[in-house]
Formats: C-alpha cells, sequence, structure tokens
C-alpha cells in the first residue's frame, strides 16, 4: 500500500499533480477500511517536510557538481582570456545541461538548488560583462564616479534585473526549481530601489526638493528604507497568495512561497526595527529605554502570530536571528554591564529557548493559540492545524 509520504513526494516531483493525489486517497477510502492509510502514514505530514535535501544521494551528488564546476571554472579561466564572455557562457550551459538529467530526471533537490544558482550567478556575470562592454564604465567605483553613470543607470539596471528575471523564469518553466523564486525577487528589489534613487536624484537636479544638509542625512537615509519596506510586503503578499492556492502544501508553488517568505523577511524586519525602536541609522545606535523596549517586543509578537497563522518557520528564523542579534543585543548591553551577564550570553539564551520551544511544539502553539484568535472563515482559508 502505498502511503501518503509517498504521494507527497509524488506530487514534488511532477509525478502526480494535487488532484490526483486526492482522487487516489478517496479511492483507497473507498476501498474499506484495510486500503486506508494508517496513523503513522498521518504523522508524517504534520510538520513541514524537508524540502531542500532530498537525500544522502542527493548529498552526494551536490558534491560532485561543486568539483564540477569549481574544476571547470578554473579550467576555463586558463584557457580564455580574462575579459571573455564565453566563460560565463559556457557555465551557465554546463549547468543546463547537467540539469537535465539531475533536476529534469532525478529531481534532486539540493543538488537542482546549487544547479539553479550556478545557472543564475553565471547569467548575471554574463550580463555584467555584456554591460561592462556596451557602457564606459569607470575603472574605480566611488560617489563621483556613480553619479556621472546618471544617465545610463537605468538601463544599466534593467539590463542586469531584466535579463537576470527572464532568465530565471526560463529555467523557472523547464525545471521547476523554487530557489529562482527569491533570485527573481531580489533582483526586482534592486531594480525598484535602484529607480526609486534615480527619482530622488532627478528631483534634486531639477530643484523639486533641495539638497539634504550633512544633519539631515539620517533622516534621508531612513526615509529610503521604505522602498525595501513596499518590496518587502509585495513579496511576502505574493507568498502569502501562493500559499493560501496550496494549503497542504503539495506542489512547487508552496516551495517557492518558501523562499519568497526568506527574502520578505529581512526586507520587512530591518526598516520596521528602525522605525519602531528609533534607532539611528547611521551609527547604529538605540536609546535603550522603555518605549523602545516595548515596541521591539510588540514587532517579535507581531511576526511571531503572523508566522504561527501562515504556518511557516521560515518567516520567524530570520526574524528571530535579527531581533536576537541586533535589537537584543543593544537594549540588554547597559542591564548586561550592571549584573555582569555578558550581552551574547543573553541573546544566545532568549534565542535559544525561544527556537526549542516553537520547533518542540509548533503546530500544538499554532492550535492554543491561532484558533482562538482567527474567526472560522479565515482559518478555513489558512494551512489546517495538524494538531
Amino acid at each position: 500500500m502505498i502511503d501518503k509520504a509517498t504521494l507527497d513526494r509524488a506530487v514534488s516531483a511532477g509525478i502526480l499533480d494535487a488532484a490526483q493525489r486526492t482522487a487516489l486517497l478517496d479511492l483507497a477510502a473507498s476501498a474499506g477500511p484495510s486500503a486506508v492509510l494508517g496513523p503513522t502514514s498521518d504523522r508524517l505530514s504534520v510538520d513541514d517536510q524537508m524540502r531542500l535535501v532530498g537525500g544522502g544521494n542527493d548529498i552526494f551528488v551536490t558534491v560532485g557538481i561543486v568539483l564540477l564546476f569549481s574544476g571547470a571554472l578554473f579550467a576555463l579561466q586558463a584557457v580564455l582570456p580574462p575579459d571573455s564572455m564565453l566563460l560565463a557562457a559556457l557555465l551557465a550551459a554546463g549547468s543546463w545541461v547537467v540539469a537535465e538529467i539531475v533536476t529534469r530526471q532525478k529531481r534532486m533537490r539540493l543538488s537542482s538548488t546549487l544547479l539553479a544558482l550556478v545557472f543564475s550567478a553565471a547569467v548575471l556575470t554574463l550580463l555584467i560583462d555584456f554591460v561592462g562592454q556596451q557602457f564606459s564604465l569607470p575603472g574605480a567605483i566611488n560617489a563621483f564616479s556613480l553619479l556621472a553613470l546618471r544617465d545610463d543607470a537605468l538601463p544599466i539596471g534593467l539590463i542586469l534585473a531584466g535579463g537576470l528575471i527572464a532568465a530565471s523564469a526560463v529555467y523557472f518553466m523547464r525545471f521547476k526549481v523554487p530557489v529562482l523564486a527569491a533570485i527573481v525577487a531580489i533582483a526586482a528589489t534592486g531594480l525598484a530601489f535602484l529607480a526609486a534613487v534615480l527619482v530622488y536624484y532627478e528631483q534634486m537636479i531639477n530643484g523639486s526638493i533641495a539638497a539634504p544638509a550633512p544633519d539631515q542625512l539620517a533622516q534621508v537615509v531612513s526615509n529610503a528604507l521604505s522602498i525595501p519596506l513596499v518590496c518587502g510586503f509585495v513579496v511576502f503578499a505574493v507568498a502569502v497568495f501562493l500559499d493560501l492556492h496550496d494549503r497542504e502544501r503539495q506542489t512547487v508553488w508552496s516551495d517557492c512561497a518558501f523562499w519568497l517568505h526568506v527574502v520578505s523577511a529581512p526586507l520587512l524586519v530591518h526598516p520596521l526595527f528602525i522605525l519602531a525602536t528609533g534607532q539611528d541609522v547611521l551609527s547604529g545606535r538605540i536609546e535603550p529605554g522603555m518605549s523602545a523596549s516595548v515596541m521591539l517586543g510588540l514587532m517579535i509578537a507581531a511576526f511571531v502570530l503572523v508566522a504561527l497563522a501562515i504556518d511557516r518557520r521560515s518567516l520567524l528564523a530570520p526574524t528571530l536571528a535579527y531581533f536576537g542579534s541586533v535589537g537584543i543585543y543593544y537594549l540588554v548591553n547597559s542591564a548586561a554591564n550592571t549584573t555582569g551577564i555578558p550581552p551574547f550570553a543573553l541573546i544566545l539564551l532568549t534565542i535559544g529557548a525561544i527556537v526549542i520551544l516553537f520547533g518542540a511544539g509548533w503546530q500544538r502553539i499554532r492550535r492554543l493559540i491561532i484558533r482562538p484568535l482567527l474567526p472560522t472563515s479565515l482559518l478555513e482559508r489558512l494551512p489546517p492545524i495538524k494538531a
């Protein structure tokens, strides 16, 4: 008898779709009690399945890919001219050819992820070489050389970000590798930030807004954080949209949502952290006080509730790491100095306790917190609570 875990793997590998999986389960249930999947199979899907590593052979092949492309890189650098675009093109083509076997036929997760990253890096390098040949780029990168590029900045950004997004889309349509969703999100965010900077600079040149004084630079930088914040909300909204259309986490779109949550978390956390605590964006200093501590606590609670509601630990992990490494350090540093306890010890204790707590009882915590808080109509659209 094929269990649910096997059917889940078949859906992830593209052998079955979600509707066919449901039809097979209904057929098994209609055949009688002996054909119904047992409780052991049900327990296998209570927590998120490992989507990154497919097994020991996957790791073995990943090591082989690292060795293969490392050797190819050094060999090509030895035989090709230093400025040759052929090197990146050959690496991109090689990753595609290997992916036809590793990804298209064998569906090895970690190896497929690495090949997609190699392909993306090779395409980006190829685009950078193309930009270097088409535009007069300065030899040294500094503030004045960047200002001289303002007329070409948008075309360069469109070539780099647009080309990477297009190549990632083509690769995804062929191989369905979820990590490419993160590549597209990062490229789109970078392009949006570049466009915002150019608009702001053009307004200063035209006299629409005044150039900031030295004591206003911190405020300007703080306002600039609204761009990654907006991009973070957009990426997060797309990830939630994909999650809501795959509540059982059975298709590749759910895996794409995982990577989008990983990208959206730092884009959201850093600007919101500065807004909540009043951190100086230039010096990084936070004035320890009750208001900053309360706002930090509310921020952590809000992210925890959202992560529990959408059943995504990938959103919570970067949040805890950032708040733990930055926020808790600044806010407990003065208290730690009076007690003699090193700040890093308090950070490790706090974050470690939270991670163990949520890791050991994630679904139970969801049931205890989310079920009483949200209406039934909303719970029916969210990922099901499995405890």
